[in-house]
């Protein structure tokens, strides 16, 4: 037990004393899982949400007018009033989502293609083609805005009462060859009528003016309501899981490249020949390499607790459990590479990428959920996914300890078959 206390004492004094690469293992999770987490949303501002668009309107009327106001006052979008070279120079850039072009004569069109079944007149989107999701949800926006304007000119507006009449002439003056038009003619005799009803006098003139009806809206209101136990969603929290995930992974690989460097120098058997035996080397190398992970994973959630809002919403059990499990795995993931490994430097590399491959699949860079359905399934078979969704579970979700259970099982399997695996090869190796 003494040997082993040593041994683990050792390994902590040397990484402490490595200034540089402790530097670089506290603030690399730290420093990118700010930057990720700002890109994800940060901490549930609603601004970070907000599409940016332009809007360029040619048209000088009362309709375009309201249509681009309306736009403005719409929370989930931020819209600039540019210049069409501008606008679409903004685009191209990536600097703007999209840009909607109003073109001149839009709202004498737009009126007579409601009710007079005229061609309909184009609205341009010029959008970025890397945000085509964005595309729809401005479309939408886009088609409220227009209806509601529109319809409310037609029903209660100045140059809607003067469209109406004027189509209602046109109207009468093709009944007699196409009797079918007398059904339109009624219905707009039926809408100049409740155009009447909406005037009120005006008490400086006299004159009748539209009390400005509100025109055709939407049928509905949503509600929404973000699903979370805990507080509202922080993007920081999930990009601070990722990237702990992925720097302590890459800790426990230097670790089985030590070993390798280790037995290159003959390290390895001047230790075996003292009275301390291989299960006693590695038991101490897998130790400290956990103690150091979980070092780094408290650092790295203190961290964020003070500076970006991330909290243990859930069960902090839960979290204790995904932490330590993830450093055992660790730790057993670092003599499983320094098992199986050859040259130091082959096995850097070849490790390096069979790293960054798991980190990938496991949603440390980008949530996991943005994947296809079947490269969701699959990654169940990578043990980082287990570790950034049992930690993701108990932050910013706010769930109870059973949430947590399902990847510490996991965590622990995985760390069981690596560790079992490097424990057979080491054997095989000293028999040889």
């Amino acid at each position: 037990m003494t040997a082993l206390i040593a041994l683990v004492r050792k390994d902590l004094i040397l990484f402490l004393a490595d200034r540089r690469a402790l530097l670089l293992s506290l603030t690399m999770p730290v420093m990118l899982g700010a930057f990720f987490g700002y890109l994800f949303g940060g901490s549930g501002s609603p601004d970070n949400a907000k599409i940016e668009i332009a809007v360029v309107s040619q048209d000088q009327d009362d309709i375009s007018r309201k249509i681009v106001a309306g736009l403005m006052a719409d929370s989930s979008l931020h819209v600039q009033e540019l210049d069409l070279p501008l606008a679409k120079s903004q685009v191209l850039k990536g600097k703007l989502n999209a840009a909607i072009l109003i073109p001149e004569g839009f709202s004498k069109a737009a009126g007579a293609a409601l009710f007079g079944g005229r061609e309909k007149p184009e609205i341009p989107i010029f959008y970025d083609p890397s945000q085509s999701a964005v595309l729809g949800m401005v479309k939408g926006m886009l088609t409220q805005q227009v209806m509601h304007t529109v319809s409310a000119e037609m029903f209660g507006g100045k140059s809607g009462k003067v469209f109406i009449d004027q189509s209602i002439e046109r109207i009468e003056a093709s009944v007699a060859t196409d009797p079918s038009r007398a059904e339109l003619r009624d219905f707009l005799k039926s809408v100049k009528k409740f155009q009447s009803h909406n005037e009120t006098p005006d008490p400086a003139t006299g004159q009748a003016a539209a009390t400005g009806s509100a025109g055709l809206s939407m049928p509905f209101v949503t509600r929404d309501q973000a699903m979370s136990s805990g507080p509202r969603y922080n993007g920081y929290a999930h990009s601070f899981a990722g990237m702990s995930v992925q720097f302590i992974l890459f800790m426990g690989l230097d670790a089985g490249v030590g070993i390798l460097l280790a037995r290159r120098l003959g390290l390895w058997k001047r230790l075996l020949a003292a009275p301390i035996s291989s299960g006693t080397i590695l038991g101490a190398r897998a130790l400290s390499c956990a103690l150091i992970a979980l070092g780094l994973m408290a650092f790295v959630y203190l961290v964020g607790a003070l500076f970006f809002k991330v909290s243990i919403a859930g069960s902090a059990i839960g979290f204790v459990g995904v932490a330590v499990c993830f450093a055992l795995f660790t730790a057993m993931f670092g003599l499983f590479v320094a098992a199986f490994g050859g040259t130091p430097e082959a096995t850097r590399g070849l490790a390096t990428f069979a790293t960054l491959i798991m980190v990938m699949l496991g949603g440390s860079w980008v949530p996991t959920f943005l994947f296809p359905q079947w490269l969701q399934s699959a990654t169940l078979l990578v043990p980082t996914r287990w570790a950034v969704d049992g930690l993701e579970a108990v932050t910013w979700r706010g769930l109870p300890l059973d949430a947590a259970l399902a990847p510490i099982a996991a965590l622990l399997g995985f760390s069981l078959l690596f560790g079992a695996l490097a424990l057979w090869k080491f054997g095989r190796d000293d028999r040889a």
